[in-house]
């Protein structure tokens, strides 16, 4: 059996590829360095993350990207022997035609490739292609010649900012994109037309897109053509896979799709989905990505399974039962536990250590949290809507401008962080620091509790829409729960300011900041993180 969503929490864009029995998918990772996930399975159900690849100044550095930019919509194929890695950096988002929102629509994105014999690298160095819009994905051709396709963003006034879909050759030889600029397809009125992927089957071109935007009216868009260069003819439907005019769906959202076909010919969709909160409507857990069977028509078009082009939430399909998640993560290896990432910078000597002292995660407090430069937060996906997180934090601020603790994590404008610091009238105390995004306030303080010097062990329940932290001191037999309860459903794409960037999911783990400059450490020793069912 597989269960939608395939990859839960936030794993958007999917790209899938299928090498002999082996599939892999590509998610992008926007702000989170390394940048790109890649998970592996051999039977569509269980899917393991193998690798962030890029994990190297020289293909990834996002210090300064804003909040939902840098890697944007990875596309992962395989051709000559190579893995083919294509991607987006995004330096600038804009703000465009949300009502509301101030700032000018122009943008900047920088697209690249990067090449690998194996899944685990080593990658080579990347390629610049072009600037002209996001969302680049590579084809290769049945005659070797290759061809890379992106949206193009017109940011001109009253133009159609995404003014579709443009194509041109890559010559792997020089390492370049060569010849004419070819727009291809311009979308449907759905509009916001972007994620192409190139298909050959049966002497046609077919040419998928998203439209609608990667909110509500998401759909997946197909289109065919004799010649590559188009012109394209619209799918009879328009849009194969879409939940934009079924609000009953548990899957919404659904779009930005990739298509794969198995062994015995069974064409396979991979795309991006949301699950809302079921009272707020809020996917706290961002865009995830989901997989169902396909059937090509008599026709020569692709259609769900049952002709209604809906997301399901479960196939029937022989598979290996699931593996028990390991609930603990002990920090006892040199690697960062692949589970986790840290924001932006390709320097992560700079904001933790794992040798420092042995057995232990070390922060090193850099910049405010929300800093889209340096700044020492290293978490994971919250990957359901019902879990517990908890970790043991060794930290002794000397001031107020020194802090550490557990944050459950969206962006820099989106969080609750329960922290330890320290001030003259009250000592060092422990406090919680909201920022939120549809409030007038634009952030909020409790007031802080005093607690001792030593080790403390900082925890949180997550259900649904509530969030609840707690603490143990050294030496404590129970837990002492904060009295205030808080809304987790503001770390959403949906809770937001008029035009914003809101693409990732809410995250959870371990922060440091030093406003002083000094670089205080933390130490944390250990962290769980546990999925349950709903606790009353």
């Amino acid at each position: 059996m597989i269960r939608n969503p395939i990859l839960p929490g936030f794993n958007p864009d999917p790209s899938i590829v299928r090498v002999g029995d082996d599939y892999y998918i590509a998610t992008s990772t926007f702000e989170w360095f390394p940048g790109v996930q890649i998970h592996h399975s051999t039977d569509l159900a269980n899917w393991t993350l193998v690798a962030r690849p890029l994990a190297r100044a020289d293909l990834l550095d996002m210090r300064g990207d804003p909040d939902s930019c840098g890697v944007w919509a990875p596309c992962l194929t395989y051709a000559n022997g190579l893995f083919h890695l294509v991607y987006t950096d995004v330096k600038r988002y804009g703000r465009t035609t949300t009502g509301g929102a101030s700032g000018a629509s122009l943008r900047d994105f920088h697209n690249y490739l990067v090449t690998a014999p194996s899944i685990d690298g080593p990658w080579s160095d990347r390629v610049y292609l072009n600037s002209s819009g996001f969302d680049p994905s590579l084809f290769t051709d049945e005659d070797g010649r290759q061809y890379v396709s992106n949206m193009l963003w017109d940011h001109r006034p009253g133009r159609n900012r995404f003014a579709g879909i443009v194509l041109q050759e890559y010559d792997a030889t020089v390492r370049a994109l060569v010849g004419e600029r070819h727009l291809i397809f311009k979308g449907t009125e759905l509009g916001l037309t972007e994620a192409p992927h190139i298909y050959r089957r049966d002497g046609y071109y077919y040419l998928l897109t998203a439209e609608g935007g990667t909110g509500w009216n998401h759909a997946v868009t197909m289109a065919r053509s004799r010649t590559l260069t188009g012109p394209y003819e619209l799918h009879p439907d328009r849009y194969i896979l879409t939940a934009r005019n079924r609000p009953d769906a548990p899957l919404q959202r659904a779009g930005h799709a990739d298509l794969v076909e198995a062994p015995d010919g069974t064409p396979w969709l991979a795309y991006l989905c949301g699950r809302p909160l079921p009272n707020r409507g809020r996917c706290v857990m961002g865009r995830e990505t989901a997989i169902q069977p396909m059937r090509w028509g008599d026709d020569g078009w692709l259609y769900t399974l049952a002709g209604d082009a809906m997301p399901v939430l479960a196939v029937e399909h022989d598979a290996a039962p699931p593996e028990p998640r390991q609930e603990r993560t002990r920090f006892d290896t040199p690697q960062l536990p692949i589970d986790f990432q840290w924001l932006r910078t390709p320097e992560p000597d700079r904001i933790f250590s794992l040798t420092a002292r042995p057995g232990h995660l070390r922060l090193y407090g850099r910049e405010t949290i929300g800093s889209v430069f340096e700044q020492a937060l290293v978490a994971r996906r919250q990957q359901a809507f019902c879990y517990t997180a908890q970790t043991r934090i060794e930290v002794a601020p000397a001031h107020f401008q020194q802090m550490a603790g557990l944050v459950c994590y969206y962006n820099g404008t989106k969080f609750h962080y329960l922290y330890v610091s320290h001030d003259d009238a009250i000592g060092r105390h422990l406090a919680v620091m909201s920022a939120l995004p549809d409030s007038p306030q634009a952030d909020a303080f409790t007031a802080p509790i005093a607690i001792p010097d030593g080790a403390i062990e900082l925890g949180v329940e997550v259900d649904f829409e509530r969030l609840r932290f707690r603490y143990r001191c050294e030496g404590d037999a129970d837990w002492t729960w904060l009295p205030q309860l808080f809304d987790a459903s503001i770390l959403s794409d949906e809770a937001s300011a008029p035009g914003m960037a809101n693409f990732t999911g809410a995250f959870v783990g371990v922060a440091a900041q030093d406003m002083a400059g000094t670089a205080m450490p933390a130490d944390v020793a250990w962290f769980d993180y546990r999925e349950r069912e709903y606790a009353a």
